[in-house]
């Protein structure tokens, strides 16, 4: 056989290379058989030493270990970290959006957020007004100062107590429900969403 009509390729030098190893022979003595056959396209020394010994510790395939780059299955525990990160960040996040940040495809991201966290995209639920937590805490804290002024006196001081709120109604175009979707758990109650109308002008109401 020449060296011109016998030149192999990698995966066939590992495949006689396998084959020397089952028969007992040495990475010397199989390097040493393939120069005397294949000549100038025998595979270095080097290389057969260290195929000889992958197929020492067990190894069977002779085809190449997948080269690093984004993993083919990339719904891990930390990906799914990630992803429940942004999403309690910014329930109203697309997609596309953690896709982008965490460079991975936007059907995986999709896969992840309906599957392991169990999560789907509805609707804002509409209520007259929402609280911010500042609101919420300033509130409370409000309520307690009330509470410890007037002591025993409680029933006479709210026989006289007027209630008033006032805001402010700005001209802007309500938000679309598509807009307004976000990201919740299966079976929690849906987020809630401020009532609004267009209009014309901006004007102060107090309501007592």
């Amino acid at each position: 056989m020449s060296a011109e009509s016998s030149n192999l390729s990698n995966i066939e030098h590992r495949a006689v290379i396998k084959y020397f190893v089952k028969k007992g022979k040495t990475p010397k003595e199989i390097f040493e058989d393939m120069v005397s056959v294949l000549q100038e396209s025998a595979p270095s020394y080097t290389m057969v030493k260290k195929w000889a010994r992958l197929f020492q510790q067990g190894r069977e395939s002779c085809e190449d270990d997948p080269r690093p780059g984004r993993p083919v299955m990339v719904v891990t525990e930390e990906n799914v970290r990630k992803i429940e990160k942004l999403v309690l960040a910014d329930q109203r996040i697309k997609l596309w959006q953690i896709a982008e940040e965490l460079q991975i495809s936007k059907e995986r991201v999709g896969e992840i957020i309906h599957e392991p966290m169990n999560m789907r995209k509805i609707n804002a639920r509409w209520v007259p007004k929402m609280l911010t937590p500042f609101d919420k805490q300033r509130r409370l804290q409000t309520s307690k100062d009330f509470l410890e002024l007037v002591g025993n006196n409680i029933d006479k001081i709210c026989d006289r107590i007027v209630t008033v709120d006032e805001t402010w109604v700005r001209q802007y175009d309500p938000e679309s429900k598509q807009e307004s979707m976000q990201w919740t758990k299966k079976g929690e109650r849906p987020p809630k969403k401020f009532k609004v109308q267009k209009s014309a002008s901006k004007l102060m109401a107090t309501i007592f």
